[in-house]
């Protein structure tokens, strides 16, 4: 069973046009072309699409995307992945969603309103007991204080930064650019320029991370499912470690 690229553009939202462009950029082929000239797409194609579109909410550019795709080319595997993430997600907005709906009823009915109610799902505390078992309850405090002093332009510049840094990875990666290439190297100079941007981490603060902390960060990138995700999956994560591996021998 195959659908029309129009029915398809109506249900995800989307439109023709960037249904066709997706194709002629080797993103998204359809699975066949009628008499009629209209694209039409399968389950297997519309499985490509919904990663596409999740990758594409991430953040990521169409470059980095096809690298993704490229790297991962199960898309069971891949999706699992996704859907991990997507729950965890869900998750916290529920709780935002509780929490608003708490504070509206309790604000109408004159009722008392609690902080831990109203805030419940804003917080950055989710990662807590693993920082702290990884480098201490300081490094924690550290790090959350820095945080929650930021303003909410300066968190979503740092979260940008962040996202684009791991889409310079993948796209990298996807290229075949080598670990210890210029390319690479550098990507792996501003991974150690923003992990040393932050306070609690070891040599946080400073702008130069610890070189067994770096080091220890990359191999925990690929070990981690979480993590390797953000690079594309363990083969994009092994290639950010192998580059922070030879950047820190070299600069830490």
């Amino acid at each position: 069973m195959d659908w029309s690229i129009q029915h398809i553009a109506r249900l995800a939202g989307t439109t023709s046009r960037t249904l066709r462009h997706y194709g002629d950029v080797g993103l998204l082929q359809p699975s066949r072309i009628g008499g009629n000239g209209y694209r039409y797409y399968d389950e297997h194609a519309l499985a490509r699409l919904q990663r596409i579109l999740m990758l594409r909410d991430l953040g990521l550019g169409i470059p980095a995307i096809a690298g993704v795709l490229d790297g991962q080319r199960d898309n069971a595997e891949a999706l699992l992945g996704h859907l991990h993430w997507l729950r965890e997600e869900k998750n916290r907005l529920d709780r935002q969603i509780a929490s608003v709906e708490t504070t509206i009823l309790k604000m109408e009915g004159g009722e008392q309103l609690m902080a831990e109610e109203m805030l419940d799902g804003f917080d950055n505390t989710q990662y807590k007991d693993e920082v702290e078992e990884r480098w201490g309850k300081q490094a924690y405090a550290d790090g959350n204080r820095w945080w929650a002093a930021m303003t909410a332009g300066e968190k979503d510049e740092w979260m940008l930064r962040q996202k684009q840094l791991a889409s310079d990875w993948i796209a990298a990666a996807a290229a075949g650019e080598d670990p210890t290439g210029q390319v690479a190297q550098a990507l792996a100079k501003r991974h150690a320029n923003w992990l040393g941007s932050i306070p609690g981490t070891p040599g946080g603060g400073t702008g130069t991370p610890a070189k067994a902390y770096f080091v220890g960060l990359g191999e925990m990138y690929v070990a981690d499912d979480r993590f390797a995700a953000n690079y594309g999956g363990t083969d994009g994560a092994a290639f950010v470690r192998d580059a922070m591996k030879a950047y820190a021998e070299k600069y830490l």
